[in-house]
């Protein structure tokens, strides 16, 4: 068989190679503390599975509109006015099944060969394996752990010319759980005035982690790109439901029909009793998140000074999302090494640095997205590999 040629530079997210290693070494009979995975380690609040479980008593077993139900777009526009203020039209929010589906369809339809779309580096490897099966070039915006992850907003703007289509934004961010500061974005929203051409994708995924009492630097506060802004969120991380694949954006009015083309020609639609249970997740009872947010604001405390405790790591302190980045160079091993001996003599599973980026080779990525004990214990299982 000869598959297409563009098929070689799609790439993975490594994540799941280590959980699937991690997997392998339980089975064998191995105790392994799984500290790579990016999912919260919570049951998805019991109200949610509730609405889920009487939408298939109810009935609701049929093929939806391609772009969600009408109540569902309903329901987050009111959530984008409650959390921003913003005015939202309901036929401009897409509902998809989890975060990637948009990010996917968004990059398909700016990249293409001869044109440019600028990334997160580090960052989440999706963004960097679809713009490479496009055609398009990447352009990595670098991220420095001096700046604490952020982002400096002139050097970003001096990436763009005249062939880029696309700018990635993701905040809070994966993996650092870098918070790029409102100042910063006031100063980029206004220097791309003189590049009306460049679409902006804002991934806001982790929206709802965010720690020491700082608020959520949303796009949405900047009506003055809506009409080439597409800002992705999503019920995976707010309301631990990674597995109901459930994911909601909005598009610019040019585009939506575009993209809901795009999910046609590809799975139709969104399973209809999800939406029904995502409607409630976000109409429901909330504060079940002030406890988690709680309980991962603990383990942040924990992870941070645990690691900056241990010979050759240097670890910030993540403003958002629930990962930490730390430097292990001084270990004498790059990430790479680091992470694979952590896994095979300690039994702690990484990911290492370089699944976020090739400039990221003196990193690995922890997710505290685990109980207390269990980060306390991998420490220790750590400390004495060290």
């Amino acid at each position: 068989m000869k598959i297409a040629d563009n098929f070689s530079r799609l790439g993975t997210e490594n994540a799941f190679v280590i959980l699937a290693k991690a997997k392998k070494l339980e089975s064998e009979g191995r105790e392994i503390i799984n500290l790579g995975i990016g999912q919260p380690d919570f049951l998805t609040p019991k109200h949610i599975v509730e609405a889920g479980k009487k939408a298939l008593d109810d009935g609701h077993h049929g093929y939806t509109p391609a772009n969600g139900t009408q109540e569902l777009r309903d329901g987050v526009s009111r959530h984008i006015k409650k959390m921003y203020g913003a005015e939202i039209d309901s036929a401009r929010v897409f509902i998809a099944p989890g975060g990637k589906p948009s990010m996917y369809f968004a990059i398909m339809m700016f990249g293409q060969p001869g044109t440019e779309i600028i990334y997160p580096e580090p960052g989440f490897p999706i963004y960097e394996s679809v713009i490479n099966y496009t055609g398009a070039k990447a352009i990595p915006m670098y991220l420095s752990e001096k700046k604490n992850f952020s982002f400096n907003a002139d050097e970003v703007l001096s990436l763009i010319n005249d062939k880029t289509r696309l700018l990635i934004i993701n905040n809070p961010q994966n993996p650092t759980g870098g918070l790029i500061d409102k100042n910063e974005i006031d100063k980029l929203v206004q220097g791309l005035k003189k590049y009306p051409e460049v679409a902006i994708l804002s991934d806001e995924i982790y929206s709802r982690q965010i720690y020491d009492g700082k608020k959520m630097p949303s796009f949405f506060y900047y009506p003055e790109l809506y009409d080439r802004l597409i800002v992705m969120d999503g019920w995976s991380k707010t309301y631990a439901m990674t597995g109901w694949r459930l994911g909601w954006s909005v598009w610019p009015e040019s585009l939506i029909d575009k993209v809901t083309r795009m999910a046609i020609n590809s799975y139709s639609c969104v399973s209809a009793a999800n939406q029904v249970a995502a409607l409630a997740a976000l109409e429901g009872p909330h504060g079940f998140l002030d406890d988690m947010m709680e309980k991962f604001d603990k383990r942040r405390e924990l992870i941070v000074n645990g690691l900056n405790s241990l010979p050759g790591i240097k670890c910030n302190n993540p403003g958002g999302a629930f990962y930490t980045f730390p430097n292990v160079s001084e270990t004498g091993m790059s990430g790479d090494t680091f992470a694979e001996k952590c896994l095979y003599d300690a039994g702690v599973a990484l990911v290492p640095g370089t699944s976020f980026g090739k400039s990221c080779t003196n990193f690995v990525r922890f997710s505290f997205a685990n109980s207390y004990e269990n980060i306390e214990k991998a420490l220790e299982k750590i400390k004495k590999i060290l």
